[in-house]
């Protein structure tokens, strides 16, 4: 039966129902449910499947997106999610942390005047309810290739390249520092975007398909880097960029003022392990700085740990902040207070413990190199600004771990390993990930570790056996 090409005009774009806001921020679970069997197969379904497939080429891993909304709209739930883990080994992630709206979303035909299609939404829905209903990826048919690759890093990149190696059939071999896999996606992003027992089931489905994890082993430490080095035929590096950006505020050593990073880490330990927190905001008084993704995590965390207030303080606009618009709307419905147009001067001190923080307003200038308009501070407009506690969210980067330099490895001044293609200047070495692209998305840390993939494949003399992003 051909579809009506005005199909899309019978329903509105619907997501599933989000937790009011009263409710949701005495919680660290989930804030939208999933779509009901009707409304997936309707959302579904008012794709047009345009002859190009804007949507798939703006998604970093070029996931078949107009042929899982097909099946998913004929109700095909077990053949969407396998069609979409073709592509993408962490579907139910990227449809959770995804920025749809700057990426997929954001060219989808119907965007601008009837709502794009709920890709994100469909996505994490049909993983979640095949995983559930038993599916896992069908590797009978790879044969076995005798090579085998260490994988260090479990994060998005590592856990890309380690998917896409073994489906072809390759040994794979994962060392993580912490005790669980994910990297910032179990120790970063907090359990109201991305509930841990969604790790851990993937966690799960990988180890089924042969990939083999080694937790708490630090390389270089417990266990030497010239020992995997020297005992598989490849090594992939996807160490993310763990160093936080240095504020420079004066007054930042005092107790109180947090990277963002320690702080996030922190709750997401207490989620996993049951671990007393150290920085729990209860009674607080917050102040965060930073508008990207990160500063709304941080933001909303302090919220949900029952903080007196909270305040982000970002020095530009609400119309040029680079986080998520519908993560700024859900912090704002939380009781989030914008400080927008305001810059930090000095983290203010008593006993050395926070008790404040200077702030200046700023005004929108004439672009900078990227663009933006910059921020220019106006004269005699300094405030105090009363704080308990003061969140660094300023970004991250790279670093370059010291045996990395002994083999030869080389980074740039921003501390990205120069790995064009995944190869780095060792022959057997290969990186991907926010360690080579600088802090990025998840689906960027994916993709790049697939790629990295195949040139770990192509080294070892092997075709890939699954379709390349």
């Amino acid at each position: 039966m051909v579809k009506d090409p005005l199909h899309f005009l019978n329903f509105e774009r619907q997501t599933g129902e989000v937790v009011p806001a009263k409710e949701r921020v005495t919680q660290f679970k989930e804030v939208q449910a999933q779509q009901n069997q009707q409304v997936r197969e309707e959302q579904s379904s008012r794709c047009l499947d345009c002859g190009t497939p804007y949507c798939q080429w703006k998604c970093p891993l070029h996931n078949a997106i107009p042929r899982w909304l097909e099946l998913a709209g004929e109700g095909r739930i077990m053949e969407a999610a396998e069609l979409a883990h073709q592509t993408n080994p962490l579907p139910e992630v990227c449809g959770r942390v995804c920025p749809q709206d700057r990426l997929c979303e954001s060219v989808c035909t119907l965007n601008d005047e009837f709502g794009a299609v709920t890709i994100g939404q469909v996505e994490r829905d049909i993983t979640d309810l095949a995983l559930d209903a038993g599916w896992r990826p069908d590797l009978s048919y790879v044969a076995k290739t005798g090579h085998k690759v260490a994988v260090i890093g479990a994060g998005p990149a590592g856990i890309g390249c380690a998917d896409y190696l073994v489906r072809a059939g390759v040994a794979v071999t994962v060392y993580e520092a912490e005790p669980v896999i994910g990297g910032l996606l179990s120790t970063g992003i907090p359990g109201f975007k991305l509930e841990k027992d969604i790790i851990t089931r993937r966690f799960e489905v990988l180890k089924d398909m042969g990939v083999e994890f080694v937790l708490g082993t630090k390389v270089g430490q417990d266990i030497s880097f010239k020992e995997l080095l020297d005992g598989y035929d490849a090594v992939f590096l996807g160490l993310g960029a763990p160093r936080s950006v240095d504020s420079g505020l004066a007054g930042s050593d005092a107790e109180g003022c947090l990277e963002a990073a320690h702080y996030l880490y922190d709750q997401n330990l207490k989620l996993m392990q049951g671990t007393e927190l150290h920085f729990d905001q209860k009674g607080k008084h917050v102040v965060v700085i930073g508008g990207g993704d990160t500063a709304m995590d941080c933001s909303r965390t302090a919220l949900r740990q029952g903080a007196a207030s909270v305040t982000l303080l970002y020095r530009r606009d609400r119309e040029n902040m680079p986080g998520s618009p519908k993560e700024v709307r859900f912090a704002e419905e939380e009781g989030l207070q914008f400080a927008f147009c305001h810059q930090p001067l000095e983290v203010l001190a008593q006993g050395g413990k926070v008790e404040g923080i200077r702030v200046q307003e700023t005004q929108l200038g004439a672009p900078d190199a990227s663009g933006r308009r910059r921020p220019e501070p106006v004269a005699g407009s300094e405030r105090d600004l009363k704080a308990d506690t003061v969140v660094l969210a300023l970004g991250f980067r790279p670093q370059l771990p010291p045996w990395l330099s002994e083999v030869g490895v080389v980074a740039d001044e921003a501390g990205r390993v120069l790995a064009p293609d995944g190869k780095t200047l060792h022959p057997k070495i290969f990186a991907g990930g926010d360690m080579v692209l600088g802090a990025d998305l998840v689906v960027t840390a994916i993709a790049n570790g697939r790629k990295a993939a195949i040139g770990i494949l192509d080294k070892l003399g092997l075709t890939a056996g699954v379709t390349a992003a």
